[in-house]
């Protein structure tokens, strides 16, 4: 192993992108995940003299370290899901309903898993999608753990059951329980082609204009008919074309249409930071948007508003006229 800590630092910091990302999706929190990920190096750091390259890759070694970490983190926290997972679906109009303790899932920007840089290419976007990572929050820690080491990034059955410290036959059923909790909560997708990175962002800069022309229907031409959307801290949410506009309707008359937009990317997908004209006579930050684009449009729009997830994007509080 390495005999400095430059050398050291040099050999494993390649990874770190996808240790970030492995580790968000165990955890469902970035700051929770960039924590964990110098848990893991310092780890590696002090471990470096009892690893043996012949027994495992330095990845191999590095993903033990940073599961079982992420599986000890996991027994003081509890999952973070969003609203659609937790409670029954409301209608647009229903008064908006505070998730009050609850702790939700986050976003992570894509920048901070360089994903648009060498760095980034090994990792998986689809695995990073918000409802994938809300999915795996309805699991165990070993059933995640299973789950994403196997079927995200392609570890062997033996592989896993080496990283979990476990048996292979422990990890196969870890799994038939995973995908059976999945399928059950109707959290498992089909694998249908979805449109190209720059489809996607060219349908949401659509949305985007309709959005700030407070054109609902041109808003709703851009949805799938089962599109839905959620908006943790709140509790509510709904599914339905009509629904999305009915909303959107009451969002403008409360809110006003005098808007300022700017695009984010996170999770993979596209999005946008959303100001609001306000009495201070500033655009104010108002939501972060992260939208799921399929060929039938726009599926799912999950709306933050939350001043931790607008700090982990950098998001300015306003906009000067």
């Amino acid at each position: 192993m390495a005999n400095t800590v430059e050398d050291f630092d040099h050999r494993l910091e390649q990874y770190r992108p996808e240790l970030l990302a492995h580790c968000y999706r165990m955890l469902g929190s970035v700051h929770d995940a960039e924590d964990l990920v110098q848990e893991t190096y310092l780890r590696a750091w002090r471990a470096r003299d009892r690893y043996d390259r012949a027994r495992s890759s330095p990845r191999t070694w590095l993903y033990r370290i940073a599961t079982n970490a992420c599986l000890t983190a996991l027994e003081s926290r509890g999952r973070r899901p969003l609203p659609s997972g937790t409670v029954a679906d409301s209608r647009p109009l229903d008064p908006l309903v505070h998730g009050g303790e609850a702790t939700w899932l986050q976003p992570v920007p894509d920048s901070l898993l360089r994903l648009g840089d060498p760095a980034g290419a090994a990792i998986d976007r689809g695995s990073l999608r918000l409802a994938f990572v809300a999915a795996v929050q309805h699991l165990s820690a070993r059933e995640r753990g299973a789950l994403i080491l196997s079927e995200v990034l392609a570890f062997s059955a033996a592989e896993t059951a080496a990283i979990l410290g476990t048996s292979v036959a422990s990890v196969n059923s870890a799994l038939q329980r995973a995908r059976a909790r999945l399928r059950q909560a109707g959290l498992l997708e089909d694998d249908v082609p979805e449109p190209s990175r720059a489809e996607q962002r060219a349908t949401v800069e659509r949305y985007m204009s309709a959005f700030e022309n407070a054109d609902i229907e041109g808003l709703k031409r851009l949805l799938a008919d089962d599109v839905l959307m959620e908006m943790p801290p709140m509790l509510n949410w709904f599914t339905g074309r009509d629904n999305y506009g009915r909303f959107m309707e009451w969002v403008f008359a409360k809110a006003g249409t005098r808007w300022r937009l700017a695009p984010v990317a996170a999770n993979g997908q596209p999005g946008f930071a959303a100001y609001n004209l306000r009495e201070s006579g500033a655009f104010e930050l108002h939501t972060l948007q992260v939208f799921t684009v399929t060929a039938a449009g726009i599926s799912r729009n999950t709306v933050f508003q939350d001043a931790d997830v607008f700090a982990t994007f950098g998001l300015a509080p306003r906009i000067d006229v």
